[in-house]
């Protein structure tokens, strides 16, 4: 009995590290702690077991993510394996690469883009807007 419910179930924070959305379990399970995960629509803990077809919506770095779980991997394979443990939703990956532009739109139009000036950068600023140039 016990053998068909772990071939049929895992741990929420231990199948998000199998599947490679996080580097360490301590990393997924911070993230799971701060309601960052909810899993079928709600907030959930660390020993929450899944199975396949539950529905997993995840912010990673501000981004959603929202993705339906097909297997379970006891093991961290591949990254290529990995992909094969869920299926991403196709609306929520257009607005996460929406959000990747706006950002990075927001980064070109910043005062500093390539980092705060040097003393002597700072310096050449003054004089042109001074007029000493």
């Amino acid at each position: 009995m016990k053998n068909s419910i772990e071939n049929n179930a895992m741990r929420l924070d231990k199948w998000l590290w199998a599947a490679r959305f996080f580097k360490t379990r301590a990393l997924a399970q911070k993230h799971i702690e701060l309601g960052r995960v909810l899993v079928n629509g709600s907030k959930v803990k660390n020993s929450k077991n899944i199975s396949a077809g539950d529905v997993v919506d995840l912010t990673l770095n501000s981004l959603p993510y929202k993705f339906k779980v097909l297997s379970l991997n006891h093991q961290r394979r591949p990254a290529l394996e990995a992909r094969l443990l869920y299926e991403e939703d196709m609306k929520t990956a257009a607005e996460r690469e929406a959000q990747k532009l706006l950002d990075q739109a927001g980064r070109i139009s910043a005062a500093y883009p390539d980092g705060r000036p040097t003393k002597r950068n700072r310096r050449q600023l003054d004089r042109v807007k001074r007029g000493d140039w």
